[in-house]
């Protein structure tokens, strides 16, 4: 349907207004069947609640090519969540993006780059992967929410990312209406959510939540960052 996006601006407008107030399963096929058919893909880090938008993906197109930064830093907890719940949903599309074992050897020979720039560690490691592999796509599906962050208060359904579009399903999800969606259909959380851990991005870089704080305090905690990178947009 939207086979240019030489003004991306344009189609945002287009594509809000259109399919914006959609729910979150008749979006992801509108999405995945016919407006960006063949050209999108999902992004999950199969982290604390990701079975939310994993399993309406399955509902919606359980073989749409779904992402996962497979960053040699994960908690152990998260592989094997990642692939119960992969085998359990009936996603056939799983795909595993590593870093480049160039940038490994050039920029991270010891394993230890996030302890003195966890920026240039969240780009080999997650960024650039990313990137690669959108290469082949117009657009992009993400479980964002805009209760999580600050940073993510004003997160519309569609969005620019440089010259692609990405999709929020959720975007407008409470707490309320996840944990209600995962006690509707019996899905798992991230066995480390019971252990105060909210929001799970690498283990070196994630640490538990305490009583009031944002879900994502833990992440990078005492640093100024907040994203790793791979959802900051480009261009509004």
């Amino acid at each position: 349907m939207y086979a240019s996006l030489a003004d991306p601006r344009e189609t945002v407008d287009a594509l809000n207004a259109r399919y914006g107030c959609l729910p979150a399963q008749d979006l992801i096929a509108a999405v995945a069947r016919n407006v960006f058919a063949g050209r999108v893909a999902a992004l999950s880090s199969f982290g604390a609640d990701s079975a939310v938008l994993l399993h309406l993906i399955s509902k919606a197109a359980p073989d749409l090519p779904v992402l996962f930064l497979q960053t040699g830093k994960h908690f152990t907890d998260t592989l094997v969540h990642r692939a119960e719940l992969a085998e359990r949903l009936g996603l056939t599309n799983v795909i595993d993006l590593k870093p480049a074992e160039a940038d490994l050897r050039e920029q991270d020979p010891m394993g230890r780059l996030h302890e003195s720039d966890p920026e240039a560690c969240c780009h080999i490691r997650k960024v650039r992967p990313l990137a690669n592999a959108l290469d082949g796509y117009e657009a992009s599906i993400s479980g964002r929410r805009r209760h999580q962050a600050e940073t993510r208060a004003r997160l519309k359904v569609f969005e620019r990312d440089g010259q692609r579009i990405k999709v929020n399903p959720l975007a407008g999800w409470s707490e309320d209406d996840v944990a209600a969606y995962i006690d509707r259909h019996g899905l798992p959380h991230h066995p480390l959510v019971a252990e105060g851990y909210p929001s799970i991005g690498c283990a070196p870089c994630t640490s538990p939540v305490a009583d009031g704080e944002d879900a994502r305090a833990g992440r990078w905690r005492g640093l100024a960052k907040t994203e790793c990178g791979i959802h900051t947009v480009a261009a509004r």
